[in-house]
């Protein structure tokens, strides 16, 4: 599979809103243990906005309607590691499809648009599937971004 050359740490770092890694440490230790810690439950929310603005109910995909409210009403709660981990899959592929498209509308549109390459299924559906979707997106966008047919 295709590997994101930008530095994916950073950039998921970016889209989730957390801090980057202090100095001296790798980004993809950093957002290793952002994932172990449990991300704040923001994070959710706030790539849910920005890959799903209009949809009220995106955020359910990684965290259960009621558990997440209960949660965002907590100070402080966070995301368990396996629901941080499928956070941080998509926030990747959405940081990929905007540096590939240049644009969030542009990345949106390729997201939940059907692929010929994924079986004639949205990346974002594929993606959001199981932990073996993020880089089979990862790699359509690599042979976007580069030029090989896709």
């Amino acid at each position: 599979m295709a590997s994101y050359d930008m530095d994916s740490g950073v950039a998921v770092a970016d889209v989730l809103g957390f801090e980057g890694p202090r100095s001296g440490e790798s980004t993809d230790a950093n957002v290793i243990a952002q994932v172990t810690a449990g991300l704040p439950v923001a994070s959710v929310d706030r790539l849910a906005s920005a890959v799903a603005p209009d949809d009220r109910t995106f955020a359910f995909n990684f965290v259960a309607r009621a558990t997440l409210n209960r949660r965002r009403a907590e100070a402080k709660a966070r995301l368990t590691p396996h629901e941080s981990a499928k956070v941080v899959r998509l926030a990747k592929v959405w940081a990929m499809a905007r540096d590939v498209w240049k644009s969030d509308d542009a990345a949106r549109d390729f997201l939940h648009r059907p692929h010929p390459l994924l079986e004639n299924r949205p990346p974002l559906e594929v993606a959001l599937e199981s932990e073996f979707g993020g880089p089979r997106v990862e790699a359509v966008l690599g042979r976007l971004k580069y030029g090989s047919a896709a």
